[in-house]
């Protein structure tokens, strides 16, 4: 079994930063594709960020270029830089991963998620 577990969140004002952790069990970490997405209350859960083995990106456009995905396959983990952090990135961001994705936007994609982690920026 593989688990998941997010760590970073917290209470950040509009214009900070945060860094997201992704902590990974399983053997077969570095052949996994990653990803992270989000969800507000009432809101659907939209992706973030892929990243593959090879460390290949795909970014949601309506970020526009303010998070940074990135893998450590040494240490099972994936991390989210977000930086420039407006009041409507406030969500639960959640880890995802799978051994094979055709359409990385589509949470159905993704057969492992982690438990969540809670983001809130005041304005």
């Amino acid at each position: 079994q593989v688990q998941l577990v997010e760590s970073g969140g917290g209470l950040v004002q509009a214009g900070g930063s945060l860094r997201l952790s992704c902590a990974a069990s399983g053997r077969a970490f570095s052949s996994y594709v990653m990803g992270w997405f989000r969800q507000a209350p009432g809101k659907e859960r939209d992706f973030v960020a892929a990243i593959w083995s090879g460390g290949s990106t795909y970014y949601t456009d309506s970020l526009k270029g303010r998070f940074t995905i990135s893998r450590d396959n040494a240490k099972n983990t994936m991390y989210l830089q977000m930086n420039s952090l407006k009041p409507e990135d406030t969500a639960v961001y959640y880890c995802a991963a799978s051994g094979l994705v055709r359409i990385p936007t589509a949470p159905r994609e993704y057969y492992y998620w982690g438990q969540g982690t809670q983001v809130t920026v005041s304005s």
